[in-house]
């Protein structure tokens, strides 16, 4: 059981994140989590390969943010690095990698992303933000209830998406601040936290890994 134990660091990590994201997740989304495993793998893998695509897409459109460009370049290696280890994940636990649809949660809040700049890449970095702080959130209890295996995985993960939340957030911070995007950064970052909230409380019918609970 040594390996689901957190650290100190993760529960600090943990506890940064709970404070900023608006709710918990419903505990009845863990447990649909716990007995729809190869769903919840197939689409943790998506979510990989699709923050590695983010990553390199802004590296693309916004080459005038030196910083930024240099941690999104990192940033897309440690997903694509975390794509594997899922993936590896996968085929040791005998499961076979089928196409899944993605869930209306990143949809949900990419319907809030303006359409204009430079407002557009600061709701993005938040999007980003509030994505890899829910996912934090949540790896810290799937610890406790997935196989050995997924719970050591996860347990190493935990940091990381902590890391990427804060680091996303920053870049939001500076980005806004060059570019004057939004009076208020905070309000913006609220609106999307009432979004998330929305998202991941309200029922949906299949399991994704940042979806709601199962409706019953």
């Amino acid at each position: 059981m040594k390996n689901r134990v957190l650290s100190q660091r993760n529960l600090d990590a943990v506890r940064v994140v709970r404070e900023f994201l608006s709710v918990d997740t419903p505990a009845a989304w863990f447990k649909a989590a716990a007995d729809n495993l190869p769903l919840l793998l197939m689409d943790h893998a998506n979510c990989e390969k699709k923050a590695a695509s983010t990553a390199l897409s802004m590296m693309y459109r916004y080459v005038e943010y030196p910083h930024l460009l240099k941690k999104m370049s990192s940033l897309a290696r440690e997903e694509l690095r975390h794509f594997e280890q899922v993936l590896e994940l996968m085929i040791d636990c005998g499961i076979v990698y089928e196409q899944i649809n993605s869930s209306r949660y990143a949809q949900g809040l990419h319907k809030l992303v303006s359409k204009a700049e430079p407002r557009r890449l600061v709701d993005l970095l938040i999007c980003g933000a509030v994505v890899e702080a829910r996912s934090c959130e949540r790896f810290a209890v799937l610890v406790q209830v997935l196989p050995e295996k997924v719970s050591e995985l996860y347990r190493s993960l935990l940091n990381s998406e902590a890391r990427h939340f804060q680091e996303y957030l920053g870049l939001a911070e500076e980005v806004n601040q060059q570019s004057g995007g939004y009076p208020s950064l905070d309000e913006r970052v609220n609106d999307f936290l009432a979004a998330d909230a929305e998202l991941v409380t309200a029922a949906d019918s299949q399991l994704r890994f940042h979806g709601g609970a199962l409706a019953t």
